[in-house]
């Protein structure tokens, strides 16, 4: 079944001070996560049922999950996502018609059971049988027999298919000829647990510290306090969790964080416009300068998750606002004006399959427009001298090169600044960052200066 088959429900429009405590932190973090089943009961059928809220509703794959989830529960969902296009296409060789749209679930079970036996290396019989027996839970006893026989007549090697949409590989390739297949294979990959340190918590060295005396290997990037951890775990397993010792968040985004730093000094005034769930704010607070910083956020429920993150991490020096970018105003203007603008998030497949199976070709043209409109209305807010940064998580050139290059050529005041970042590359006016470098996700980013 291709996406739009699945069912007729309508989608919804888119939009990561060390003492003796860190001892005791990482022993009980390397408890808790000793401890952790790797399968729970049911998690076939809780996997197919946070797939058909993707498939059928169009619901975001984080705002499916739950903390409760096993890894192998979550290693379902995220894989069958992945993997969506080569699966169903498995599936429908397979089944006689189209299973009815109120019997979404059981095609989600079937991916989950085709994903053991093609991709997990789950044996078969437990695959099958596990499977089958999830269809009780669900509440289709009847399709039992459907599901066993399918799975039994699944071919075990996995088709060969660069699992995008037809829209999406032909942007790619059309956009980054030159990287596409490397591109349509790093899509697929699993995306690495990435961690800044809380510099005003602690030194980069002590973190560092506090993961090696809790077993765990990491690497460091480009800078100081960003950690690639070895193997992704649970961020509330980690060293000084509830310390706010770290974050969770990609190295490109930190660059994008640093770039800004770059721009600031004691006493400049900052706005980040779209700031939710503020890891980049996060970051400029973390550099020891002196700001007067204003987060803003248009969804209050987005917001408070901000504030509960800052919570953790110390961060009070910033204020919080719920408002819709495209129409606040201010009378004082800003040295800095942070816009991590809302997007298709292509640069972000590896982190979020369910982009490839629900984002389309015209919510992308949609989310161009509202990058216009809040480029439009936050420049007003710029002081003269001042600076705009203006990014996504897209690698799309429409939601990036393209905006920057309509707003500038509707504001006589504003001017392209170059940048350089220690990976990616240069476009016409900004920088790109690309997910074939295993570090980072798909990141833009542009810094407009205002003329005086």
């Amino acid at each position: 079944m291709t996406p739009d088959r699945l069912a007729t429900s309508s989608r919804r429009t888119a939009k990561p001070k060390v003492t003796q405590q860190a001892d005791v932190e990482a022993k009980s973090a390397a408890r808790r996560h000793s401890t952790a089943k790797a399968v729970q009961p049911n998690d076939r059928a809780t996997a197919a049922r946070r797939l058909c809220r993707v498939l059928g509703r169009g619901d975001s794959l984080d705002s499916v999950l739950r903390r409760t989830e096993s890894p192998f529960c979550l290693e379902l969902i995220h894989g069958c996502l992945r993997h969506y296009f080569s699966l169903s296409a498995a599936l429908d060789a397979l089944l006689e018609r189209p299973l009815r749209a109120k019997d979404l679930n059981v095609y989600c079970l079937l991916l989950v059971g085709a994903h053991q036996l093609q991709r997990m290396g789950v044996p078969a019989h437990a695959a099958v049988n596990e499977t089958v027996a999830a269809v009780r839970p669900l509440g289709k006893p009847w399709a039992a027999g459907l599901v066993n026989g399918v799975l039994r007549r699944l071919p075990r090697t996995p088709m060969a298919m660069d699992e995008h949409p037809p829209w999406l590989r032909q942007k790619i390739q059309d956009q980054h000829p030159q990287q596409a297949r490397a591109l349509l294979a790093a899509n697929n990959e699993r995306a690495p647990m990435s961690l800044r340190v809380n510099r005003s918590r602690m030194a980069p060295e002590q973190f560092q510290q506090a993961l090696r005396r809790a077993g765990l290997g990491f690497a460091g990037a480009w800078l100081p306090e960003s950690i690639i951890l070895d193997k992704p775990q649970p961020a509330e397993t980690l060293p000084g969790f509830e310390q706010g010792w770290f974050s969770v968040q990609d190295v490109g985004a930190q660059l994008v964080g640093d770039l800004a730093r770059k721009q600031l000094r004691n006493g400049s005034r900052v706005l980040d416009a779209c700031a939710a769930p503020g890891g980049k704010l996060f970051h400029l607070l973390e550099s020891r300068l002196e700001l007067e910083a204003v987060a803003l956020e248009a969804s209050s429920r987005r917001l408070a998750v901000l504030e509960k993150i800052a919570q953790r991490l110390g961060h009070r020096q910033f204020k919080a606002l719920a408002a819709d970018a495209t129409r606040w105003d201010c009378r004082r203007p800003f040295d800095f004006v942070l816009v991590d603008a809302p997007c298709s998030g292509t640069g972000t497949l590896r982190r979020n399959p369910d982009i490839k199976v629900n984002r389309t070709a015209a919510q992308v043209a949609q989310a161009t427009l509202l990058q216009e409109r809040l480029l439009k209305n936050l420049w007003r807010m710029v002081r003269p001298g001042g600076n705009l940064l203006y990014c996504t998580c897209s690698m799309l050139a429409e939601e990036n090169d393209q905006v920057v290059d309509a707003f500038i050529q509707a504001s006589a005041d504003a001017q392209p600044r170059r940048i350089t970042l220690p990976t990616g590359q240069a476009t016409r006016l900004g920088w790109q960052m690309l997910p074939t470098e295993r570090a980072t996700d798909g990141f833009y980013t542009a810094l407009i200066a205002k003329q005086p």
